[in-house]
């Protein structure tokens, strides 16, 4: 790789390239992706839920349980062998962290998994993680909520003080411009200049002096529609210590999804990305495929007829605290969203949803290695075109 003049991002003790490869799922980031990315010196992030899905021997144990207990042990065994592999490709570089969402009813047993794992950092967002110190209690392992306002941080940084406890870092997504959940609670929220970086690092970093935290040097790491080097200055020079990439990952060679979800990723025009309600009840952003394009046209229809029934969870999984599908939620959506990213994993354009950020990719429509990506992200200098 190229020497990069950016500062590096220091994490529990390590020198890192100052990139973090966001969490995607179901099975978008796991051990291929985030092994890789560590390798190259950088932040490689599993994403924990359902990752069974890469597993054929899991998926047959699946077919013949219905049990929730069960089916969460398959999954928890899945993340068991994710994390190990991926340590395995890192080799001791870089940072293996496992994205955690609070949305999700087992979240405490994916976090207590990825510790006992060797997963060296957790990540956690889509919620509030007022809980994180004390799941990972015991173990050396580096927190780092996602959050997405000065607000949130604030709440978070006076919990975790009363455990004795502060982020590693923390990551600030702006949901105006990010893939899958989005850190809002309505639609029209999204674009509110609330989420803007500069408004935010400027806030989080008074948040920091009133709290006496001026000199803990917690590293700021915004995510979302960050896509080159420029970009990447900028922001450092607002006093980030590094930034979250998560679907110019995705259509890396090593990304873990079929190459047709690779492919629709990177074909999208900005006019196929859409904004909509998803089951947990948070804003979502998505490729409008088929699949999508046909559950627009009947949102409203569906939403006015939602109603609990908790036998339509897919296999039993009842995943996620909240669901607009399971707990007939009228404002919600009325999908499962289980079923939707599985399929989009394969590749499966007539059933799949396919997460993805806002902003045009770095290399376009190429599908090119981690190391490419990175090099660009550091140095701002093209590849040579693919032969």
């Amino acid at each position: 790789m190229s020497v990069s003049e950016l500062p590096a991002l220091y994490l529990k003790g390590r020198r890192l390239l100052p990139i973090v490869q966001g969490g995607m799922g179901v099975g978008v980031s796991a051990h291929r992706l985030a092994g890789a990315v560590a390798r190259a010196g950088a932040v490689g992030t599993i994403a924990s839920i359902d990752l069974r899905h890469h597993h054929a021997d899991l998926m047959e144990r699946c077919r013949h349980v219905r049990e929730r207990e069960a089916l969460q042990a398959i999954n928890l065994q899945a993340l068991d062998r994710e994390v190990r592999a991926a340590l395995d490709i890192a080799q001791g570089h870089g940072l293996v962290a496992v994205n955690v969402m609070k949305a999700v009813s087992d979240h405490a047993s994916y976090v207590r998994q990825a510790c006992e794992s060797g997963a060296e950092a957790i990540v956690m967002g889509a919620g509030l993680p007022f809980d994180l110190p004390d799941l990972a209690s015991g173990y050396d392992v580096a927190l780092i909520p996602i959050l997405s306002d000065a607000r949130g941080v604030a709440l978070v940084l006076k919990k975790w003080l009363r455990k004795n406890r502060l982020p590693d870092a923390i990551v600030i997504e702006h949901p105006g411009h990010a893939g899958g959940h989005l850190g809002a609670t309505r639609q029209e929220e999204i674009q509110d200049p609330r989420f803007d970086f500069a408004v935010v690092l400027e806030g989080v970093l008074q948040t920091f002096k009133e709290l006496g935290l001026e000199r803990e040097r917690i590293p700021l790491i915004p995510a979302g529609g960050i896509n080159s080097h420029e970009k990447i200055r900028r922001l450092l020079e607002l006093g980030a210590s590094a930034v979250q990439l998560g679907t110019p990952f995705a259509v890396t060679e090593e990304g873990d999804a079929h190459p047709l979800f690779k492919r629709v990723l990177a074909e999208a025009r900005p006019e196929d990305i859409v904004t909509f309600m998803s089951v947990a009840g948070l804003p979502a952003r998505a490729v409008r495929t088929p699949w999508l394009e046909n559950y627009l046209r009947r949102e409203a229809k569906l939403q006015d007829g939602a109603r609990a029934d908790p036998e339509r969870c897919a296999v039993g999984l009842h995943c996620l605290t909240q669901c607009g599908l399971r707990d007939g939620l009228a404002r919600c959506g009325q999908f499962c969203i289980d079923q939707q990213l599985a399929a989009a994993l394969k590749g499966d354009l007539k059933k799949g949803l396919f997460f993805r950020g806002a902003e045009a990719l770095p290399f376009g429509q190429a599908i090119r290695p981690v190391r490419e990506l990175l090099d660009y992200l550091l140095t701002g200098i093209m590849p040579a075109p693919a032969v």
